[in-house]
């Protein structure tokens, strides 16, 4: 079997884990299980785009699509957190993430580097986590840890199924990888601390 026919079941296997892990999170919000913070999912929506946008540039090859679809089925989290009432509050900096989320593509075509624009968009979803990291510690009900391994697994496969390997292809998803671990370390933590508050 060829490399690149490895690399296509691969990333075959990763898009099958995009499901795997969207699935049950959609389910989640369409039945008022976890109400995940529509911020976060909006500027995370804008980054994956670009991100994937990057990586096509980059030649990622069938790499990259895990990371398109994943831009997908984000914008539709986004779409049902806001008309499910999720998690709606709205901090200041949330504002400041999200216009320079909208600014990497400007940047990107101002510089025609498609890496500057990966780097801006690593950068900004990085710090779109910080809504949903305080959700996960003040609500961590609202927060489904699975989702986030699954998601950083799949990342992984990704990053190995991309055909060129740069900082343009591999960034985004490596830093997301580590960020969902950390999402999912937080909900556990804040579930010990409800579950110790209640005994």
């Amino acid at each position: 079997m060829s490399e690149q026919t490895i690399k296509s079941v691969v990333s075959g296997v990763a898009v099958v884990l995009t499901f795997v892990a969207f699935y049950p999170y959609l389910k989640a919000i369409l039945s008022n299980r976890i109400r995940p913070h529509f911020f976060s999912w909006i500027i995370w929506g804008i980054t994956t785009l670009v991100a994937f946008l990057g990586q096509v540039a980059g030649d990622g090859g069938v790499g990259t699509i895990p990371i398109g679809l994943s831009a997908i089925l984000t914008f539709l989290i986004a779409f049902l957190a806001y008309k499910r009432r999720a998690d709606l509050s709205i901090h200041y900096s949330d504002w400041i993430y999200l216009i320079a989320a909208g600014l990497a593509l400007p940047v990107w075509w101002l510089t025609a580097n498609p890496l500057w624009a990966v780097v801006i968009m690593t950068t900004i979803d990085l710090f779109g986590f910080g809504p949903t990291l305080r959700n996960a510690y003040q609500h961590p009900d609202n927060e489904d840890p699975v989702f986030y391994l699954i998601f950083s697994f799949r990342n992984l496969l990704a990053i190995y199924a991309l055909e060129v390997y740069s900082m343009t292809t591999i960034l985004f998803p490596a830093a997301i990888t580590f960020a969902g671990v950390i999402v999912a370390m937080v909900i556990w933590m804040g579930r010990r601390r409800l579950a110790g508050q209640r005994n």
